[in-house]
């Protein structure tokens, strides 16, 4: 199997910083065009991911995840980062003398905790292919479409394992199917009927 590009860019090879930008280009604009503000800040960000990929090439392990998964954490992470540096100096209301609102409920975090570790648990006994494109969708909010570039797949594959990971979850889950006739009524009025 030949090296990685990033591989190949850790080592200090010219030609493998072209190659990269040309395969994540794509990839990094998409995201960038949706956590930016507008058309100039999204540029500016995929210099800045690009930067930092260059930056970080030497910590991509082949192992833990693709290449393509890689960059598009490294991606995100910038992303975000700038999004909420953007947001702090945005955020300058003085504090009213309006009670500070009461810390929610510890029981109402214990458990989405435990709901959380069910899940998680669940999510084990899916098939790869159904963890990969549900991890991709839940944890990095990634499109069907950007899934489907980013592993290589035809979109209608990955709606399908997408499809099929849901059933097979709720199953695990004991979750009961929504009714055809529940996903036509608005949420507000399931099970009043």
């Amino acid at each position: 199997m030949a090296e990685s590009i990033l591989g190949r860019i850790a080592a200090g090879e010219a030609r493998a910083v072209e190659e990269c930008l040309q395969r994540y280009r794509g990839l990094v604009w998409s995201l960038a065009r949706r956590l930016s503000a507008d058309f100039a800040d999204a540029e500016d960000a995929v210099q800045e991911v690009f930067i930092e990929l260059w930056r970080n090439a030497s910590r991509f392990d082949a192992s833990v995840a693709s290449e393509a998964t890689f960059v598009t954490m490294v991606a995100r992470r910038r992303l975000i980062d700038r999004r909420r540096k953007r947001s702090r100096g945005l955020d300058t209301v003085p504090l009213g003398d309006d009670p500070l609102p009461a810390p929610a409920d510890s029981t109402d975090a214990l458990e989405i905790d435990e709901e959380a570790a069910r899940v998680r648990q669940a999510m084990r006994q899916l098939r790869p292919e159904e963890q990969q494109v549900m991890r991709l969708s839940f944890e990095q909010g990634l499109s069907q479409g950007e899934i489907a570039s980013l592993v290589n797949l035809p979109l209608g594959t990955v709606k399908t394992h997408a499809r099929r990971g849901l059933v097979r979850l709720r199953n695990l889950l004991g979750v009961a199917p929504i009714s055809i006739r529940e996903r036509e009524q608005p949420s507000d009025q399931r099970g009043t009927s």
